[in-house]
């Protein structure tokens, strides 16, 4: 099966890049960008979760910039100053999206025009997030022995595929929103931090058998909630978990932001000496409607973040979204599939 979805992975990426399996030198195909243009892509990460993109562009969506010229998404993220791409993982969706072969064609998109990639295990076959940490179908009866496997081989297989085709993530999360743990109930945090802790450890390990140098992440919601951070962290530092970066979602509305935003930075410095290790913001957003306050907040929460030292970046979730699809309200697009005043946080930080 690893033989399989590698294989699968790379039919996708030929299909996407017009490249063979033997070569992907320049051709026709391949995008041509400004030569006067130069994009920076190190330092703080200014990035976007657009897990999403190949489900819409298969709907028949298409992405505009400024003068309404049809563009490349990705192509057009990147000339509004983003340098980073985070992709979910799904174990078996039952529509394809988001699975193995997915993710390794987007990524490999991603790091054609030079985005560094983040990729996000969810260890479930739909979403996974504090109100439902649902095992895969195909680990449902597996006992909590085969279920660490199940979680390294999985782990193992993505980014293996990735490998074979020339993508290096630079972080990759074990688990998604994982306030409470992930593959309930045996790795439910509140009831056995042990268990969570010994899952999070047999992906953390999968990761560095792979990449030795991604950084390895825990991500959990509310990222302005100190207290559940440290009885997270603290819970999993005592149970011998692994971590090198410390994630955090942070979705405020127009008058919680600079609340949250300063609970958050609180948060991020605390951390940061509390445990020795590094912190990411995975996903932020705010209505789509609310695009110049939204603005406002990113300046100001990257402004605040990028200073820190151990604070490595700030993502967007799918800010590509718009029309109400999925009926999700908190892209930064606008309804013509042009990018909103929102991001023009990216390009000032």
């Amino acid at each position: 099966m690893k033989w399989f979805n590698n294989i699968k992975g790379l039919f996708a990426v030929v299909l996407l890049t017009g490249c063979s399996l033997i070569s992907c030198s320049k051709s026709d195909n391949d995008p041509v960008f400004p030569k006067d243009k130069t994009y920076d892509m190190t330092g703080f990460a200014r990035g976007a979760d657009v897990s999403w993109l190949t489900e819409m562009e298969s709907d028949g969506l298409k992405f505009y910039d400024a003068n309404g010229k049809a563009t490349d998404c990705l192509e057009l993220l990147r000339s509004l100053g983003m340098n980073a791409i985070r992709l979910r993982v799904w174990v078996n969706p039952t529509d394809g999206w988001c699975n193995q072969s997915d993710v390794v064609a987007k990524a490999y998109r991603a790091a054609q025009l030079g985005f560094r990639i983040l990729i996000d295990f969810h260890y479930s076959d739909t979403w996974a997030d504090p109100s439902s940490q649902t095992k895969p179908a195909a680990w449902s009866s597996l006992s909590f022995d085969d279920l660490k496997i199940s979680v390294a081989t999985h782990t193992t297989s993505v980014l293996t595929a990735l490998k074979n085709v020339g993508v290096t993530p630079e972080w990759v999360q074990v688990g998604n929103e994982t306030s409470n743990g992930m593959l309930w109930d045996d790795g439910k945090a509140s009831a056995n931090m042990a268990q969570y802790a010994a899952l999070n450890n047999a992906g953390y390990d999968a990761v560095k058998a792979v990449f030795p140098n991604a950084l390895v992440v825990i991500h959990l919601a509310e990222g302005n909630k100190q207290s559940l951070y440290t009885w997270m962290f603290d819970g999993l530092k005592s149970n011998g978990g692994k971590w090198d970066v410390i994630g955090m979602s942070l979705y405020p509305d127009t008058d919680t932001w600079q609340t949250m935003t300063s609970d958050c930075v609180t948060n991020i410095k605390s951390l940061i000496s509390r445990y020795g290790c590094k912190v990411m913001i995975c996903e932020v957003g705010m209505a789509e409607n609310e695009a110049s306050t939204c603005k406002t907040w990113l300046t100001s929460l990257m402004t605040q973040t990028k200073v820190i030292d151990g604070c490595l970046g700030v993502f967007y979730w799918e800010p590509e979204c718009y029309g109400n699809w999925k009926s999700y309200d908190k892209g930064a697009f606008d309804n013509n599939g042009k990018p909103t005043e929102a991001l023009d946080a990216f390009a000032a930080n």
